[in-house]
């Protein structure tokens, strides 16, 4: 099992940011793995047990996993993708801090079978995307709320 952790502050309103990052077809927006998210009933608005169709890649190799939103609460989501080799829990906790968000994201990947035995060589790699996605976030979450935190466009 690989465990990545990182926390940031995002400008926005504690649940402005929430509600973004509740819908998870947004995590092609910042998160540096996936090439593609979509609601697996589509028009269904965001509630617990909504799921996604996730794509990513890794290391030159594309997966597809089922992500199932299995928490939503107003300071805390937590998804958990499953395929055949692994099952994969992205979990948010959310603190207002001087009108913004701070952010913990916790990324636990589980492998099984063969696969399970490359672990400890992707950690590296796992820790390397968990940077990105700090980089990444904030630019997602002003894009879409835009600078004064109301939807941009």
């Amino acid at each position: 099992m690989i465990e990545v952790e990182r926390t940031l502050t995002l400008q926005h309103p504690l649940p402005d940011v929430v509600a973004y990052l509740a819908d998870f077809a947004h995590t092609q927006e910042w998160d540096p793995g996936t090439v593609s998210c979509r609601p697996a009933r589509a028009g269904v608005p965001v509630a617990k047990g909504s799921e996604w169709q996730n794509v990513s890649e890794f290391r030159g190799r594309r997966t597809e996993l089922l992500y199932r939103l299995i928490r939503f609460e107003d300071r805390r989501l937590t998804f958990v993708g499953r395929n055949r080799t692994a099952t994969s829990t992205d979990d948010m906790t959310f603190h207002e801090e001087d009108g913004g968000t701070r952010l913990t994201y916790r990324a636990r990947i589980e492998f099984r079978g063969v696969a399970r035995l490359a672990s400890p060589f992707l950690r590296k790699e796992f820790e390397r995307l968990g940077d990105e996605v700090v980089r990444r976030m904030p630019e997602a979450v002003d894009g879409h709320l835009g600078a004064e935190g109301q939807p941009a466009g």
